[in-house]
């Protein structure tokens, strides 16, 4: 997903939508409409927007658009109190199932024999997935480290 699309889901997706999230974000609905609107060409979301609405809703897809943008993936980092060995052995799980994930997508993308962008692009969204899984699990293990 690109960063425009991310905001506009944010804003749309948001209980209320924009109706809900312009007060909080101190705007009216109208205004944050067109200012994630994809079509719209003279009002934009300003970052300190984009951050607040992301705090707000507690939606990180605009960050996660960036990131991957850029080529990188997103990871939470972990809260004292969730650094302990069930987190890892959740996280685990989780990673085992997005290894899976990805495997699955790259055997659909070879099956005919053809590899198409779009294809592609849905592989590395479950690599970035996947990546984001084991860097969780790292984070959790550093903030286990006495």
């Amino acid at each position: 997903m690109n960063i425009t699309d991310a905001a506009y889901a944010v804003v749309h997706d948001y209980p209320g939508g924009s109706e809900s999230l312009a007060p909080r974000v101190g705007m009216s609905s109208a205004m944050l409409r067109n200012k994630v609107n994809p079509n719209n060409t003279t009002h934009h979301l300003t970052l300190a927007e984009a951050l607040r609405m992301s705090q707000i809703t507690c939606d990180v897809r605009i960050a996660e658009a960036i990131a991957n943008e850029l080529g990188y993936a997103l990871v939470q980092t972990p809260r004292i109190d969730e650094c302990n060995d069930a987190a890892i052995v959740e996280l685990m799980g989780e990673a085992w199932s997005t290894h899976g994930d990805v495997g699955k997508e790259i055997c659909k993308t070879l099956e005919d024999g053809r590899v198409e962008v779009k294809e592609v692009d849905r592989v590395e969204s479950r690599i970035f997935k996947h990546a984001q899984v084991l860097f969780n699990i790292a984070a959790r293990l550093r903030g286990m480290a006495e």
